[in-house]
């Protein structure tokens, strides 16, 4: 059953399954009501390596296990009501390679000497779980996933630019070590797509697929 398909007759409780700052930021911005969530147990984020190999299709599948992580714990509760769980992963991509968080400091000094100069992709894909539950007994269910990419130059930095970056400590949860939102704006030369999605979520699309979300 397609997401659109489960019927929207009653107030829709909005869950993001995120602790993130920057999505729960970009949601309200947009005047979205939403509460947030995250799943009780760390979700699997390890994936084989023939997964990897389609890094938009890899980052879908990740956001569908953070959805579903938390709609299979509000399933235990027996809900009764209209629900929408939205899970998102991002993921900097250059070639082959996914640069995911850095684990430490000369991992995150690696990935900005190895984007500096270069275009790369930010792919962040959005997982919609849709719940309809008139009683606890009766319950229909339905998800949509998709994945939005944008690009992003870095311009030529030098090793001091680096150092003086990591100093000022917003690397260490974003994927590629940067947050084009914050200081490291100053790191790229340009952008094309969308910059919500740059940053973690891209709500212009999301609610062009869901525009019961902005009600």
């Amino acid at each position: 059953m397609d997401a659109t398909d489960a019927p929207l007759n009653a107030p829709l409780n909005i869950i993001l399954a995120s602790g993130s700052p920057r999505r729960r930021d970009l949601l309200r911005d947009a005047g979205v009501k939403f509460t947030v969530r995250t799943p009780h147990e760390a979700v699997d984020e390890q994936l084989e390596p023939d997964q990897l190999i389609m890094p938009a299709e890899a980052a879908k599948k990740l956001a569908e296990r953070k959805a579903g992580a938390v709609m299979q714990e509000l399933l235990a509760e027996s809900p009764v009501g209209m629900f929408a769980v939205i899970g998102a992963d991002t993921m900097v991509v250059k070639g082959a390679r996914i640069f995911g968080k850095p684990r430490n400091l000369e991992d995150a000094k690696g990935m900005l000497r190895e984007l500096s100069g270069c275009t790369h992709q930010v792919i962040t894909a959005v997982s919609v779980w849709m719940m309809a539950a008139p009683e606890a007994e009766n319950i229909s269910m339905a998800y949509r996933t998709f994945a939005e990419a944008s690009s992003v130059t870095f311009r030529q930095l030098t090793e001091d630019e680096i150092v003086d970056y990591l100093r000022k400590g917003e690397s260490f949860d974003k994927a590629g070590a940067y947050a084009i939102q914050g200081e490291g704006r100053a790191l790229v030369e340009s952008y094309e797509g969308a910059l919500d999605n740059i940053i973690g979520l891209p709500v212009e699309r999301l609610l062009r697929e869901f525009p019961d979300f902005a009600s």
